[in-house]
């Protein structure tokens, strides 16, 4: 198995809502059938989709799914950018959990939730800098 992900699908209660917040953060939509709404990112795409429908389609009750542990992360080039990304989050009307500040490792760092709980980091990682295309790799270009 190669190692990729190539779409993560956030189960959204109100997709609508949440397509809204993505979109007033910039986020263009990709073509996509009625039943999800996709954004195509920098080698991977993010798709919302109804939660019921997940879990109908994985085969579990809904209350099965949760809200997930998971952090999403969104690197930045510059360290300014983290508390430029986090002012966007909020007027979109996301809820910040953590203001961009500087973190134990040398980076710098911010949270916030998007409309239905999502947890999303800003981060600027000076070991790691983005490719020139705006790719991310752990260890840099």
């Amino acid at each position: 198995m190669e190692q990729r992900i190539s779409l993560v699908t956030l189960g959204c209660r109100d997709v609508e809502r949440l397509t809204a917040f993505y979109e007033t953060l910039g986020w263009q939509r990709a073509d996509s059938p009625d039943a999800i709404v996709v954004f195509d990112l920098i080698g991977q795409s993010i798709g919302l989709y109804p939660l019921a429908d997940l879990a109908r389609d994985m085969g579990v009750p809904e209350e099965r799914l949760g809200s997930g542990a998971a952090t999403y992360a969104y690197n930045v080039r510059e360290k300014s950018e983290v508390a430029e990304v986090i002012d966007a989050a909020r007027a979109a009307g996301a809820e910040i959990l953590k203001e961009a500040h500087d973190v134990f490792w040398g980076g710098h760092i911010g949270y916030f939730a998007d409309p239905e709980g999502h947890v999303w980091e800003v981060a600027w990682n000076p070991g790691a800098p983005l490719g020139p295309d705006g790719a991310f790799r752990w260890a840099g270009y």
